[in-house]
């Protein structure tokens, strides 16, 4: 099950010398870079105060309602996931505790391109600021049609959440900004939120000087599902993705013939009647989506599990039971009332996850990614001397005496 063509190393070239150039000539190079790919030069790389405050004052407010709604979920989820600190008493005055630190400076970064997904400002902010982060950076891409400006739904979810810092930048220039800092961007210690790919391929080549939180590549959405499952469900499910991006992924595993021709049908139906049709068809007619017939669930549960998709809607009888089967997954949609659109916005969950078969490894963003685990070592005197011996031995067995000797210097002679 092939995914789409995502070539982040070729993709390098084409990045490395705009890093190097925002590294060596900043603002200028920024400037030039974002005429050049977003056809606009920002009046000023930082979006002033009052652009948004309007941004915000002019927002539908059915939609500030949506997002005030999202934020209040995500917070709700985010609040639980925080780790208490840890103190383990190993001997009598030994002592190691675990604190979790968050981050002192994160740069988030909002794709503006295709579509403004202000959806995503609000993934990225929401578990950075119940993680603690001081400091917060946003940068999204600067747009013709508003003056150099960000998307105002943008700027309006920025306002509303209380980040101050925006920047119009969008590309492998912004992560490079935010690795090197320019102007009035100080350098960041971590860059979150997905991009295209040289935004990806920006990540992965300043990875070092910055952190990050994955290589996120084109959406997929996997649906494992039985003869219980509503055709019209599945396909609408398929088509929500695919509206992303020609590069997105839409797989349906079934043991079923008769759901897989239902859901063929639906296509036929709903793809002409979509605002995006020319991008969906693309993207359900090339070789990363397709109609996987299985012989039974067990071979279902096998096959999702191997491709570990970044979105899995379980949509059998008993969903719940089939989804604690699987292992591997971005986030697991389970039953007909739990579509990854849920997800995208209100369901509480974060919708920034592993894609491209990393769900394998990696997880989504959560508060998790903006916190570090620091081990605090307090040890008595007499604590340290119960273990002094075992020290020098095996500091003396890694012919590294001197380890050994840090420890004997504190007893000798006294």
């Amino acid at each position: 099950m092939p995914r789409a063509d995502f070539d982040v190393d070729a993709a390098l070239d084409v990045v490395r010398p705009i890093c190097d150039a925002v590294r060596d000539r900043g603002v200028d190079a920024i400037q030039e870079f974002s005429q050049k790919f977003d056809g606009v030069t920002p009046p000023d790389l930082r979006v002033p105060a009052e652009a948004l405050q309007r941004a915000l004052a002019e927002l539908d407010p059915d939609v500030r309602a949506a997002l005030e709604e999202s934020v209040r979920r995500l917070r709700q989820t985010c609040a639980a996931e925080i780790e208490a600190d840890v103190t383990t008493e190993v001997a009598p005055g030994g002592r190691v505790t675990q604190r979790m630190v968050p981050i002192q400076r994160v740069g988030l970064y909002v794709p503006g391109g295709v579509a403004p997904l202000v959806s995503s400002v609000v993934m990225n902010v929401v578990p950075a600021q119940v993680a603690g982060v001081p400091s917060l950076a946003l940068a999204s891409s600067p747009q013709a049609a508003y003056g150099g400006l960000p998307h105002p739904t943008i700027l309006a979810a920025c306002a509303l959440l209380g980040v101050e810092e925006v920047y119009a930048v969008g590309g492998a220039q912004a992560i490079a900004m935010f690795a090197y800092g320019a102007g009035e961007c100080r350098p960041v210690d971590l860059v979150t939120g997905p991009g295209n790919i040289y935004t990806v391929s920006a990540k992965r080549l300043l990875k070092g000087v910055i952190g990050i939180d994955s290589e996120a590549g084109p959406t997929e959405i996997a649906v494992l599902a039985d003869d219980t499952a509503d055709p019209a469900h599945v396909a609408a499910d398929l088509v929500s993705q695919a509206e992303h991006d020609v590069l997105a992924g839409a797989v349906l595993v079934t043991a079923s013939i008769t759901l897989a021709d239902a859901v063929d049908e639906e296509l036929a139906r709903q793809v002409p009647a979509a605002k995006h049709e020319e991008r969906i068809r693309t993207a359900l007619t090339a070789r990363q989506s397709a109609i996987v017939l299985v012989d039974d669930l067990d071979d279902g549960v096998a096959v999702v599990d191997a491709y570990a998709a970044e979105h899995l809607a379980i949509q059998t009888a008993d969903a719940a039971t089939v989804a604690a089967r699987v292992s591997n997954a971005g986030a697991i949609f389970v039953g007909p009332y739990a579509p990854v659109s849920l997800g995208d916005y209100c369901a509480g969950s974060n919708h920034v996850l592993p894609t491209g078969g990393s769900a394998c490894h990696s997880s989504g963003l959560s508060v998790r990614a903006f916190l570090k685990a620091v081990h605090v070592i307090d040890y008595t005197r007499e604590a340290l001397a119960d273990v002094a011996d075992d020290v020098v031995h095996l500091a003396e067995a890694e012919d590294l005496p001197s380890h050994g000797t840090a420890v004997r210097v504190r007893f000798e002679g006294r």
